[in-house]
């Protein structure tokens, strides 16, 4: 089953739509709506998801491969990580490395947690991005989940390893149009795609469009979707 039972708490889950302010809520990743006033009245307009370059596409494969996935993830959701454990590498080697899929990385991240983690996994440089998202969901146990753990210090011991100083990762997680973009596409997949749990990926292809399958796929379930999706 899908993920969509942690909540993104105070500022950190607050998300811009219309008028208002919605907060992810635990079940079925329904959102609250809070008057416009929960933001400070003179807070500046955030920018677009496409506005910031760190929000850019994230993805592996080649541009022209017939089928584009889109997985939303959130990186605090162990069936994410089950996903990109059990199945990523052999979908990997035998249809993103043929040319047969692109897969393009989203966030929805179902936590504060995991919106800190995603802003760190931004700011990086491009390349660094899908091997660092990899690192994070195969030890959640430790820098997530662990008894007594400080999830910020954990996270920045793992930007270290990936080349990012403590300088730069103090300004990541402070950086409040970063926070604001990550959650502005998080609403954006929300509405459009209907988005309301991790992991949900959409298939688009010749002979498919926009098809929404949510849970963790096994690689023999994600293939045959792959070639419905190809016809």
């Amino acid at each position: 089953m899908p993920v969509s039972r942690r909540t993104l708490l105070s500022v950190g889950g607050l998300v811009v739509a219309g008028g208002a302010v919605g907060i992810w809520r635990a079940t079925g990743g329904s959102r609250v709506e809070l008057p416009s006033a929960a933001l400070p009245a003179n807070a500046a307009s955030p920018p677009l998801a496409g506005d910031d370059p760190r929000m850019a596409e994230r993805s592996i494969g080649r541009a022209d491969a017939p089928v584009t996935v889109t997985e939303w993830f959130s990186l605090t959701c162990p069936h994410c990580a089950a996903f990109h454990r059990e199945s990523l590498p052999k979908i990997r080697t035998e249809l993103v490395d043929t040319g047969k899929v692109r897969l393009v990385f989203r966030d929805f991240p179902l936590d504060q947690v995991a919106l800190t983690a995603a802003m760190v996994a931004h700011s990086l440089p491009p390349e660094r991005y899908e091997p660092f998202v990899a690192a994070l969901l195969a030890t959640q146990d430790r820098w997530a989940f662990a008894r007594g753990v400080n999830s910020t210090e954990e996270l920045a011991k793992m930007a270290a390893l990936a080349g990012m100083s403590r300088e730069a990762f103090n300004a990541a997680i402070a950086d409040q149009g970063l926070r604001m973009a990550i959650l502005m596409a998080q609403d954006e997949a929300s509405k459009v795609y209907h988005v309301d749990s991790t992991p949900t990926f959409i298939f688009n292809g010749p002979k498919a469009k926009d098809r929404r399958e949510a849970g963790a796929r096994s690689f023999e379930d994600f293939a045959k979707l792959v070639a419905d999706a190809a016809g």
